[in-house]
């Protein structure tokens, strides 16, 4: 157990909760208004991420928070936390699990057995390209790049190798076929490899669900990379995003595949990084030994 003094967490509580308003400022704002942000909102539509949930800071399992003058850690009063004797505050990890032990062992499972593969960088993206395929109405009301033909053509010339149930099951009728594999849910531990960015978003979802056995800044960081992922995953889609500002990654194009495979790469990485932490968490709360794992990369 390592023990941190009032004067240590206290600081590390203002930090998170500063960076936290940080990264959800846009969002926070665009709420107010009732604005929609086509490639942000997905991390709070999809994910189901609360900003006021992001800005709780946790000190994660494995430490306790010893007392200061003005008394205990206000987390003492929070749900799977337990007060020591003499005023120290930590996760109860017996009582977290007793709540949570089939989501740790399925997190665990599902991260180790990513992290045990090598990354596929060959997919650039179709996913999206596979969700408007030969369809008139699609989710964002923006235009496509290429027109609803240009973007049929660009399916059609490719071949579709999507690993990542959440994605493949917003195919379209006519593009399901089209996939070289077809994932399900059950088949999710198998398939999920750590080269795909739904995958790697994944991260703060995993983190989420692990709740306050997860570091604060480990928290952070995968919800960060999942917003800068999540960036790319809509660059590199039909849709025609230069309403707001951002490039296209072309990916039909030669230096656009490129471009893709790159980036991808660099985020396999930092998923790899982050993922390789999770996989911890969920080791200690299992008292587990963690297993050797790959970066990413």
């Amino acid at each position: 157990m390592t023990s941190l003094p009032a004067t240590t967490w206290r600081c590390l509580l203002e930090a998170h909760q500063q960076r936290a308003d940080s990264l959800t400022a846009g969002h926070r704002a665009r709420k107010a208004t009732r604005e929609r942000h086509a490639i942000d909102d997905f991390l709070y539509d999809y994910y189901g991420t609360r900003p006021a949930v992001l800005r709780r800071w946790h000190p994660g399992v494995g430490v306790d928070l010893q007392p200061g003058p003005d008394g205990s850690a206000p987390h003492r009063q929070w749900r799977w936390y337990a007060t020591d004797p003499d005023g120290a505050v930590r996760l109860d990890s017996a009582a977290f699990l007793a709540d949570r032990a089939d989501s740790v062992r399925f997190i665990h499972r599902l991260l180790s057995a990513i992290a045990s593969r090598p990354a596929f960088t060959g997919c650039f993206g179709l996913h999206e390209w596979a969700m408007v395929y030969r369809q008139r109405e699609h989710r964002h009301p923006l235009p496509l790049r290429l027109g609803q033909a240009g973007t049929d053509a660009v399916v059609d010339s490719h071949q579709i190798r999507c690993t990542h149930f959440d994605a493949f099951r917003f195919f379209t009728p006519a593009a399901v076929g089209l996939n070289r594999l077809q994932p399900t849910r059950a088949s999710q531990v198998e398939l999920d490899q750590p080269g795909c960015l739904h995958a790697s978003m994944d991260c703060h979802k995993w983190a989420t669900k692990l709740g306050p056995a997860v570091p604060g800044d480990l928290a952070l960081d995968c919800f960060e990379l999942a917003r800068d992922i999540r960036l790319l995953d809509m660059q590199a889609s039909p849709y025609d995003f230069s309403s707001y500002g951002e490039p296209a990654v072309a990916i039909e194009t030669p230096e656009g595949k490129a471009e893709y495979v790159a980036r991808q790469r660099e985020f396999a990485q930092r998923a790899g990084e982050l993922r390789a932490r999770l996989i911890g968490v969920c080791a200690t709360l299992l008292d587990e030994p963690e297993p050797a794992a790959r970066a990413g990369a």
